[in-house]
């Protein structure tokens, strides 16, 4: 068995009616090249090998008596496929509106506490001989590099060899053994804690000096005071949903003409179609927005499972209107955050979440979730990960986009997640149903941010259309 470390358990604790902090991994597959043709029948005798080698799949959370600590994973020896894989069915005519329609529905439910943490929708119906399939995990379970992984291995030309799982043993389970267990892991948190105090002075000390040294900048935004804006409120328990792919050669290509890097465009393009919306909806966009990134501080093709991620906050120059310096001072608020969170070091933050109280956490974060109207440290989550680069193709279904998104947080109403997949670079936007009126406007400003980087980039030639994805869907209205 195997304990939460603290932003694993971050994950559960801030999950609340309004706040469901599960993922959501989604692949379109085109099936028209699988033999005698497509079927849930087919698709359970191929997938089930392939779920069940993957351990996290067969995890399930056990509460610590009294709530001493934090919960711990078991591991079950069998995946319960009548329950966890379900078909549903997309409406005409079965395009991309009416794919992001059904995933924004599938988001906006909570996963049961009671099973393993995953749900895995099979949705059919859609043009050109085309299968979804919609993977809803819980963030407890895996953070982005995790799920990657996890995606990577399920799409893999071989089926994994049969393996013979054993569930864990009921004795560790028994209220003894799980306090003794517990009691353990506080010592041993005892003694690492003078070492890590000292280790946050030391960080803090140097950022404080970083900060004096490198001085104010009038265009980015102060750490800790993201302004109010549309995003910004109380967040629904309503989920809705977008995508939009992008070749990843023209992302490459404008990043090299700007000398910057293509995470830098990314978070550019947000900016002008963030820009955009600010104008839209709330009349102005005069000041600079905050952006919460994931990025991880455990990088290996071999983890499975877990957290471990930590957040640059750059500043987002959305009050800017000349394109060319939006995408300089990107950059430049990109490299502070990095070198802050280097100075800091990257694994403090994560390691004092170990110390959160188990029985005091669930319900600050419940009262968070119906109050807060804006969060204090960012106004969006904005992801960026590497997906898998050689394309997936199981049992002549080959796989031809792959889209992700995380979690709404409370006070922030919009999740912005690019995922790569092999040519593409795939953009998802989830909101509630209180932000935006259509979120494909979020997608159609994104695009429209992005032909901007070019043209900034000197580039003139348009788009190039992604091969064997699904038409694109416009924002209606």
């Amino acid at each position: 068995m195997r304990r939460l470390n603290g932003v694993d358990a971050l994950m559960l604790y801030s999950e609340t009616p309004e706040i469901h902090m599960h993922t959501m991994k989604i692949g379109i597959l085109d099936v028209s090249g699988v033999p005698g043709g497509f079927s849930m029948e087919m698709f359970r005798r191929v997938a089930g090998p392939r779920l069940q080698a993957l351990t996290p799949l067969r995890l399930q959370l056990v509460d610590i008596p009294l709530r001493v600590h934090h919960p711990m994973w078991c591991e079950n020896a069998e995946i319960d496929l009548d329950y966890h894989v379900r078909s549903v069915r997309v409406r005409d005519p079965g395009g991309r509106r009416e794919l992001d329609e059904l995933i924004g529905q599938i988001a906006s439910t909570p996963l049961d506490r009671s099973r393993p943490l995953w749900e895995m929708y099979i949705a059919e119906g859609l043009a050109d001989d085309r299968i979804a399939i919609i993977h809803k995990v819980h963030h407890v379970l895996a953070d982005g590099t995790a799920s990657a992984n996890q995606m990577a291995r399920a799409l893999a030309p071989d089926a994994p060899p049969e393996t013979s799982v054993v569930a864990s043993p009921p004795e560790l389970r028994t209220t003894g053994s799980l306090l003794a267990a517990a009691g353990r892991d506080h010592a041993r948190l005892l003694r690492r804690l003078p070492r890590l105090m000292r280790e946050t002075v030391a960080g803090v000390a140097q950022v404080r000096r970083h900060v004096k040294d490198r001085g104010g900048h009038p265009d980015l935004a102060r750490n800790f005071a993201p302004p109010p804006t549309f995003i910004n409120h109380v967040v629904s328990p309503v989920r809705r949903f977008a995508t939009t792919p992008l070749a990843l050669a023209d992302v490459k290509e404008a990043a090299s003409a700007l000398g910057v890097t293509l995470n830098d465009v990314v978070l550019a393009a947000v900016s002008g179609a963030l820009r955009e919306l600010l104008l839209r909806y709330d009349g102005k966009a005069d000041q600079p927005l905050i952006a919460g990134v994931p990025v991880s501080i455990d990088p290996s093709p071999d983890r499975l499972v877990g957290n471990e991620f930590s957040y640059l906050t750059p500043s987002l120059p959305t009050h800017v209107d000349d394109v060319g310096e939006r995408v300089r001072l990107t950059a430049l608020s990109t490299s502070i955050a990095k070198e802050t969170h280097r100075l800091l070091g990257p694994t403090v933050v994560a390691s004092w979440l170990n110390y959160l109280p188990p029985q005091v956490t669930p319900p600050l974060f419940r009262f968070q979730g119906r109050r807060v109207e804006s969060s204090t440290i960012m106004n969006l989550t904005v992801s960026n990960v590497r997906g898998p680069a050689r394309p997936g193709r199981v049992e002549g279904a080959a796989v031809t986009e792959i889209y992700s998104v995380g979690p709404l947080v409370a006070g922030s109403g919009m999740n912005i997640t690019v995922w790569s997949y092999v040519d593409q670079l795939n953009v998802s936007v989830l909101t509630d149903d209180r932000t935006l009126a259509d979120p494909h406007e979020a997608t159609d400003a994104i695009r429209r941010a992005f032909c901007e980087i070019r043209a900034a980039g000197g580039i003139s030639s348009p788009l190039t259309p992604t091969v064997d994805t699904l038409p694109l869907a416009a924002a209606v209205g």
